[in-house]
């Protein structure tokens, strides 16, 4: 899907100005856009509503097409599948409703506390599964990775979460997309991501 979607990093340091693409990884390359905003001002003169990222970009119409982080990563395994080689089932029929299930129930809490009930019982859960949902990697496991990567040194509390999250991190989509310097001062960084991660069988596609 390389070839048909490309990805551009905005800066995480934000001003008044919002979202903006600087030195850091250097300017927008599609459009030459200094700010995220302008993009959504292309599509919709005068656009006042909320700038958020991801936000996903129609180089053939000149709009944007989708901001919802809750849905980008299901438009990418079925309506981008004609684009895909190889096809990666990560949003499988069968198993929709147990993803979407799974992952409503791990909407971030309110507290530490319920962050960590919620992580010990995915602790027990990867017990015996190498993957959240299925035999492969699936949307559930995609948008846990987000949440897992900004965790922090903590993580390690829980030894089959933790290699869990090494385990993903082999995989070059999640690792060669994930910058730890722009979660702050959770010293996820500094956690050794490149050990070994035994874990139950399972498929990485």
């Amino acid at each position: 899907m390389h070839d048909a979607v490309s990805v551009s990093y905005v800066d995480n340091a934000r001003d008044g100005r919002g979202w903006a693409f600087r030195e850091r990884y250097g300017p927008d390359p599609v459009n030459g856009f200094a700010l995220l905003r302008q993009a959504y001002e292309k599509t919709e003169p005068g656009f006042d509503g909320h700038i958020s990222v991801p936000t996903l970009w129609d180089r053939s119409t000149g709009t944007v097409l989708s901001n919802d982080y809750r849905t980008i990563g299901i438009d990418f395994a079925t309506k981008f599948r004609d684009v895909a080689e190889p096809v990666v089932e990560t949003y499988p029929e069968p198993l929709r409703a147990e993803i979407e299930e799974l992952t409503a129930w791990l909407v971030p809490g309110v507290g530490e506390d319920e962050t960590r009930s919620r992580y010990a019982a995915l602790d027990e859960r990867l017990a015996s599964r190498r993957y959240l949902v299925g035999s492969g990697i699936t949307e559930a496991d995609i948008r846990l990775w987000v949440t897992l990567v900004r965790y922090g040194e903590g993580l390690t509390d829980w030894p089959n979460l933790w290699a869990y999250a090494r385990d993903l991190y082999t995989v070059p989509a999640f690792r060669d997309t994930t910058d730890f310097t722009t979660f702050g001062d959770t010293g996820a960084g500094d956690l050794d991501w490149g050990a070994s991660a035994p874990r139950p069988e399972g498929s990485l596609a």
